[in-house]
């Protein structure tokens, strides 16, 4: 893997594409930092060899090119208090100040470029647009795993005009190192916890799990199209009609591969879609008619913790239940609970981006796990043994 370790920045201008596409209240505060610290140490490595560094990203999706709510310039303070120093900001991408800025930058210094998608040639991949970036600095590296499974001009396209010096940042690497250790050298038992609403949304991870893990835990929205498929009665909850076919045949996958597959027996239901909605306790396959189910019962809860518990690899990927709601977190709780305890005894813990790492994060239990990748929707293509086109352009 071509990594930054690979080469000394002394004098050097890099072009770095990092994710900081993060969330911002109303008054454009930033709530959740995480993939901002999660390219600290690519920067430091670099100012440190005495290179200076240039910063592109997207936020948001902006739909007519440049609108101050989706304004990098929002991100500089933050970034600047990250790294104790001030960084430079350009309030475009390419163009003259951009190209002056980056010209004028001395070792140790860095420049934010604006946000990269008030361009639409962005998105599009499109070659002119990628070669105005490349100008702009000596090296690539690529440090966005959040966007390595998009072909766009800064994350694919870009990396033809560096043949020989673009390179994996930091964060690109562990996330691609910690992929690998789960898909390919797995220490037994191996439990993948799949959970969110869809089936179809997590089939081609399913069965190409279904030839590496020993157990599969299904909860969340998608384990109540397994229990209709099954003939049980799932009142309002979460259902795809048009999968059970699809869902029994990942029941009969299972057996034939000898991997246990746990569902949810018990349910926590209610009778409306809200935090103070009436609820109760029922069988996943008895859900009465104007109820729905929006979370995982303590019977299921217990059992799936201890199936947690007693692995040794474990993939966590969407939760068990509406757990952004205070009285449907339970389940998704206690599941980060069991992965916490699994990993103090030694088990790797790989929590899948998205969803399930921001329950781990409102539970604050970040930490206490192994590796919480910043990438949801790559992570998942990845292990889908889909190339990436932000990887393939960095290997080719």
């Amino acid at each position: 893997m071509k990594t930054i370790d690979q080469i000394n920045f002394a004098g050097k201008k890099a072009l770095i594409r990092v994710d900081f596409n993060v969330p911002l209240d109303e008054n454009l505060n930033i709530t959740d930092d995480n993939r901002m610290t999660a390219a600290l140490p690519t920067i430091n490595k670099i100012l440190k060899d005495g290179g200076s560094v240039i910063l592109m990203s997207h936020l948001g999706r902006p739909k007519d090119g440049p609108s101050d709510k989706y304004s990098l310039r929002h991100v500089v303070k933050h970034l600047s208090d990250l790294l104790g120093q001030q960084v430079e900001f350009a309030d475009d991408c390419i163009g003259e100040q951009a190209t002056e800025k980056a010209k004028a930058l001395q070792p140790g210094e860095v420049l934010l470029l604006e946000n990269l998608r008030f361009y639409k040639e962005e998105e599009k991949g499109d070659v002119t647009f990628a070669e105005k970036l490349s100008k702009l600095g000596d090296v690539y590296v690529n440090d966005a795993f959040g966007t390595a499974h998009r072909a766009h001009a800064s994350t694919a396209v870009i990396a033809q005009f560096f043949p020989d010096a673009k390179y994996f940042g930091y964060l690109m690497a562990a996330e691609l190192d910690n992929a690998e250790k789960v898909l390919n050298g797995a220490a037994k038992p191996f439990t993948a916890i799949m959970g969110g609403s869809k089936v179809s949304d997590k089939i081609l991870l399913i069965e190409r799990l279904l030839d590496k893990v020993d157990n599969l835990i299904i909860g969340g929205g998608m384990a109540y199209t397994f229990a209709k498929a099954d003939g049980g009665t799932i009142g309002k909850s979460l259902v795809e009609l048009d999968k059970l076919d699809l869902a029994t045949s990942i029941v009969q996958k299972a057996k034939d591969k000898g991997v246990k597959l746990y569902l949810p027996t018990d349910t926590v239901i209610a009778d409306a879609f809200a935090n103070d909605a009436h609820k109760e306790i029922a069988p996943t396959n008895a859900i009465k008619d104007d109820w729905m189910g929006l979370d995982i019962g303590p019977e299921t809860a217990k059992a799936f913790s201890k199936v947690v518990e007693e692995s040794k690899t474990i993939l966590w990927n969407g939760p068990m239940g509406v757990f952004e709601m205070e009285s449907f977190l339970v389940g998704t709780k206690a599941i980060a609970d069991a992965v916490v305890k699994a990993t103090e005894a030694g088990a790797f813990s790989l929590i899948g981006g998205g969803d399930s790492a921001a329950a781990v994060a409102k539970f604050g239990l970040t930490d206490e796990v192994s590796y919480v990748s910043t990438g949801g929707g790559a992570l998942l293509e990845y292990m889908e043994g889909k190339e990436l086109p932000g990887v393939k352009a960095i290997n080719e």
